[in-house]
This record gives structure tokens, sequence and C-alpha cells, in this order.
């Protein structure tokens, strides 16, 4: 019975980790890993990058290639040097929406300034 009951209990927080960490519909790279970092940190690796682009764009397969010939070696390495442009904020901003399904382009935060 207690094997029982731990199986249980490791599937929840399976899946419960899995739905804290899934990419929202549309949430473009920058914004998920603004959302993870700020919640789970950064370990020193590409695991935030990693799971954005196996959910939202499985066929970057060079993204991580491309993130380190920018400076970026690990997750916060790129918010720092390839996604540097965010507004001063004490809070991270709702993501205004993936450009285009698949890619890492970051979203245009002006828009939120515009509808807002």
């Amino acid at each position: 019975m207690t094997d029982d009951i731990a199986d249980v209990v490791e599937a929840e927080l399976i899946a419960l980790s899995g739905a804290l960490t899934e990419p929202a519909d549309r949430e473009c790279l920058r914004c998920f890993l603004l959302r993870m970092i700020s919640e789970f940190g950064c370990d020193g690796t590409h695991r935030w990058t990693v799971r954005w682009r196996d959910v939202r764009a499985p066929r970057a397969t060079e993204l991580l290639g491309k993130l380190a010939e920018l400076g970026a070696g690990c997750d916060c390495e790129a918010l720092l040097n390839v996604f540097p442009e965010y507004p001063p904020t004490r809070r991270v901003l709702p993501c205004a929406g993936q450009p285009q399904p698949g890619s890492a382009v970051p979203c245009d935060l002006r828009v939120l300034r515009r509808t807002a």
C-alpha cells in the first residue's frame, strides 16, 4: 500500500511540475524565460529554453547553438545578452504574444502599452 501511495504522489508531482512549467499559448521565449527564472531561478543550463523549444518550437534544432553564439551559455545569460530590451518594471509583464508560432523572436511589449 505504501508503494501505491508513493506512486500516486509521484505521478501527481510530475503532472504538477509539468503544468507549472508549461509555456503559455503564444508565450515567447523571452517572456517564458523571465517567468521561469523569476519563479524557479537559473541552474546554469538551458533547461527552460529546452522546455520552451520542446513545446513551442520543436523544429528549432539550432536554437541553443544560436543563443550560444550570441553569448547565452544558460537561460539567464539569454535574458542578459540576447534579450536585453525589457521595460524597467518591478514585476514580470504578461507576454504580448509570440509573433509567429515556432519563432524565438520576442513579443512586442509596446503592444501592451497601446492596449492598456
